[in-house]
């Protein structure tokens, strides 16, 4: 809806609410898309956004949950009876089950689980014991299974009978009579086929799995490189487990997308939203990394330190620090901001990494010797043809440095299985300037003999 709609719905959901009229207001909200209600029914008072939730019928009241943020799901559950709730979790989607039961403290988690029927505890608790980032954790049950030796007719009335049930019925998947996976089909085969054949006449045995202890990012790269709707999800014998579905996988990708954000800008991935972080907790999640390279720029003072009497004998080498130090860091911020995403997308992997840093020497030295150049006349200008010198050489030198770390520092961190997103734009800069500041002064040493 538009703010103008948003608006005007709001105004009116709230005078239907002073007026008592539960079923005008009942049959007003059932069209509105579960997104659109969820943001309404905060916008009300708590005492309201209870009644009005209430009033929902459970497949409703069930999406719009779904489409809380955190913190809101947990004041609502906590004003919910036992019985409520009880039904409230039961038609939650067991994916939306998970993400609730991850984010919700031990204690509630426990009240939670000890609500739920046999059966869908047994389906919580399974899903919640694979690794937090796998896709066993992202996964649903909910699919329609059929046998190889069926015939069609057979398998399109089981299609109709667990449609209903299922996440999705455009993806039809065969199976053995130990739930091996053995074939992923359209619906549209089983709707064109003639109602006499069998169903392993229409298989191809093409199909694209995971692992179910898979990284959820390689189902986001599985499902973007085949196009798929769904993904089934299988166990180390290619047993069928679960599929994850491309709703799923569009969270997954914000999610990780957001955290690579805040990674590359020395922070913290945040658990909950902007709005919903606290001081304190914005404060936590920044200043680990702000301390770390607080004592790494020691590195600096130090070799500004070493240089004390070469800085003094020609002072004009100070002007040409902040502009060798910036342009390092500008440098290898665009070459890891290039690599990382590559590495994140699957364009390349650590296998590739002579093939890059061949290609990144040729970026390097043409980057190099244009901004070389620029710095050699600048120098010219504000010094001598010496001091020149020294800052167009130095320039090409650091330049060429920069961007090679910008590119082996991402591959080294994802070779130790490490997220190379931490190889952050401030840690970049502040090791490149510690290198950038003894490559200057070094060349000013031997260009200035002032060794």
């Amino acid at each position: 809806m538009t703010d103008v709609q948003t608006t005007v719905t709001e105004i009116r959901l709230k005078e239907l609410i002073n007026e008592r009229k539960w079923i005008t207001l009942r049959e007003e909200v059932k069209d509105i898309p579960a997104p659109d209600l969820a943001d309404l029914i905060l916008s009300l008072d708590k005492a309201d956004r209870i009644l009005v939730f209430r009033l929902l019928p459970r497949d409703q009241a069930s999406e719009v949950f779904a489409s809380m943020e955190p913190s809101y799901r947990d004041d609502l559950l906590m004003a919910l009876s036992d019985e409520e709730t009880r039904v409230l979790l039961a038609d939650l989607k067991p994916d939306d089950r998970t993400d609730l039961l991850e984010e919700l403290p031990g204690q509630v988690v426990q009240r939670m689980l000890n609500l739920l029927k046999p059966e869908d505890l047994r389906e919580a608790i399974g899903l919640l014991g694979y690794p937090e980032e796998s896709v066993g954790r992202l996964m649903t049950p909910d699919y329609v299974a059929v046998r190889s030796f069926w015939t069609i007719e057979k398998a399109l009335e089981h299609i109709r009978t667990k449609g209903k049930e299922s996440e999705t019925i455009n993806v039809i998947y065969v199976t053995d009579a130990k739930w091996k996976l053995l074939d992923a089909l359209e619906l549209r085969k089983f709707i064109l086929a003639d109602p006499e054949d069998h169903v392993e006449d229409i298989m191809d045995y093409s199909f694209v799995s995971i692992l179910v202890t898979e990284d959820r990012e390689k189902a986001v790269q599985l499902i973007k490189r085949y196009d798929l709707e769904a993904l089934p999800v299988v166990d180390s014998e290619g047993i069928l487990l679960g599929i994850v579905t491309v709703d799923d996988v569009l969270d997954v990708a914000e999610e990780e997308t957001t955290e690579d954000f805040h990674k590359t800008a020395a922070v913290a991935p945040l658990r909950l939203s902007y709005p919903e972080t606290g001081v304190i907790g914005l404060f936590k999640r920044r200043i680990g990394w702000l301390l770390f390279l607080v004592f790494l720029n020691l590195v600096s003072s130090g070799v500004i330190a070493a240089f004390e009497k070469t800085l003094s004998r020609a002072i004009v080498l100070a002007f040409f620090l902040p502009l060798l130090a910036d342009s390092g860091g500008n440098v290898g911020s665009q070459s890891a901001t290039i690599i990382i995403r590559a590495l994140a997308v699957g364009e390349i992997s650590t296998k590739d990494w002579f093939k890059a840093l061949i290609k990144e020497l040729g970026v390097g030295l043409f980057l190099g010797a244009t901004m070389g150049f620029a710095s050699w006349i600048l120098g010219f200008i504000r010094g001598d043809w010496r001091v020149g010198i020294v800052v167009g050489l130095s320039m090409v030198l650091i330049v060429m440095l920069a961007n090679l770390i910008g590119l082996l520092l991402p591959m080294l961190l994802t070779k130790l299985r490490l997220d190379p997103a931490t190889a952050s734009s401030p840690l970049l800069t502040t090791i490149i300037d510690s290198a950038g500041l003894l490559i200057y002064f070094t060349m000013a040493g031997l260009i200035l003999h002032l060794f």
